[in-house]
């Protein structure tokens, strides 16, 4: 232990012994103390340690020394508790990242790792150069391992604020890893959960007499993506884990989607393959007026008015012909529940009847339509006049002159409009070309409206 000195030191007085000037301050000291302190001494100093008392000086600069070790070795704890906790993030980047940033901020941790066991290292070599609890300690000896102590300790700190700068800008990169880390366990879950929905989606489905074997096969192909899932991120990277549980779980889904609306679906075909094979039969009755409503056409009007339906009766029937050929094949597919396969046969038969029923409808709409015009040719002329004077008050809006981009197609529509007025005047006029001459015309004029509305509009 370390004891306080009862007189101060005179130059005056020769120094005793060591083992004598011990004794004689022990015995001073009980000289000086009342009895019943002096005679509880003898049990203090038996309970102490075997260290020698030293003069004050001495003490002091051990305990100086002895601070200074205690403050290297909170330093040098508290750099290595740093570096341990840095080390874990930037494992956790290189888990998740690949980037140029990523593989760069590793060479700069191994370059401060390096840092750190040097001043680590210099540490460690001032504390066993110094043994503070030597009985014969120096004063000179306690000061130089003060000072290389406290050296040390300065390195480890100016060190430990070198790893907290690095740190400090790990700061986007660890945020990046750590979302996707807390992205990954969620993820892979609801793969998993999404497999096993499928799986029981698709057992129900079979359970109702649907085999469902495409939707099989698709959901059997994500087993091996399920093996790798289970094996880890640890073996396949946390990326792509991540993008392989995401992409299960959506494959998957659709899996199961399907499988619950595949009761549905084969009602639906079921309800189509009837409705089309009807709409097949009234297109076949409706196909043979077509021939009634074509010898008119030949008996009142010209050549040029019915030419181009002479071929609507032949090709109405080549299609329904075709159609129900397609249907018998649709049928077939749902008997097999080949779903895609009657789904895509169907979609042809109805384009079939579409045509048919716009050809044969096209021929009694062509009847109708020159019947009107036979009997009015006027309305059709005024109604194509109306269209052209209103584009011209639009264009002549707010101007004491037209824009030629505008007035030039408007002219040009008048012009048009007056050649086909006069084709009238014949013994057999075509009145078809007449209709359709006159809805270029009012066509034309409507592009010139749409031109015009634009313009003003931007200028707004």
């Amino acid at each position: 232990m370390t004891a306080t000195p009862s007189q101060p030191y005179s130059p005056l007085v020769p120094r005793a012994p060591r083992p004598v000037r011990r004794a004689l301050v022990d015995t001073l000291t009980l000289m000086a103390l009342p009895l019943a302190a002096a005679l509880a001494l003898p049990a203090a100093f038996a309970g102490g340690g075997t260290r020698r008392w030293f003069g004050g000086r001495a003490e002091s600069q051990r305990a100086e020394a002895q601070a200074a070790k205690d403050a290297a070795a909170a330093a040098f704890y508290e750099l290595d508790t740093a570096q341990r906790d840095l080390r874990i993030s930037i494992e956790t980047i290189t888990a998740v990242d690949d980037s140029p940033a990523a593989r760069r901020a590793v060479t700069d941790f191994e370059a401060v790792s390096r840092r750190i066991d040097e001043v680590s290292h210099q540490y460690i070599e001032a504390v066993d150069a110094h043994d503070l609890d030597r009985d014969d300690l120096e004063a000179s000896a306690a000061v130089r391992a003060r000072t290389e102590l406290t050296k040390a300790k300065d390195e480890l700190a100016n060190v430990k604020r070198e790893l907290d700068r690095f740190e400090a800008g790990l700061g986007p990169l660890l945020g990046k890893a750590e979302t996707q880390l807390a992205r990954l366990a969620p993820a892979v879950e609801r793969a998993r959960q999404g497999l096993l929905a499928a799986s029981n989606a698709l057992d129900t489905v079979r359970g109702s007499g649907l085999r469902a074997d495409d939707l099989a096969a698709r959901l059997a192909a994500l087993a091996p993506e399920l093996t790798k899932l289970n094996q880890g991120a640890g073996q396949h990277g946390v990326p792509q884990t991540l993008e392989r549980a995401e992409r299960v779980a959506r494959e998957a889904g659709a899996v199961r989607a399907e499988a619950e609306r595949l009761p549905e679906r084969a009602a639906e075909i079921d309800h189509r393959l009837v409705s089309l094979r009807t709409r097949a039969q009234a297109l076949t009755t409706r196909s043979e007026q077509v021939e009634p409503i074509l010898s008119e056409l030949r008996r009142r009007f010209a050549v040029a008015c019915w030419q181009d339906l002479q071929g609507v009766p032949d090709q109405a029937l080549e299609n329904v012909r075709q159609a129900e050929l397609k249907l018998r094949e649709a049928g077939v597919a749902r008997d097999g529940q080949r779903w895609p396969d009657a789904t895509a046969l169907l979609s042809t038969v109805r384009a079939l009847l579409n045509s048919t029923d716009e050809s044969v409808s096209a021929a009694g709409d062509r009847l109708r339509r020159l019947n009107a015009v036979q009997k009015d040719p006027q309305a059709e002329i005024e109604r194509t006049r109306f269209a052209i004077r209103d584009a011209q008050r639009l264009a002549m809006a707010g101007r004491n002159t037209p824009d030629p981009r505008h007035a030039r197609p408007l002219d040009e529509s008048v012009a048009r409009l007056d050649r086909t007025v006069e084709t009238l005047e014949g013994r057999h006029p075509d009145y078809w070309h007449f209709l359709t001459e006159l809805e270029g015309v009012r066509e034309a004029v409507a592009r010139v409206v749409s031109q015009i509305r634009e313009e003003r509009g931007a200028g707004h």
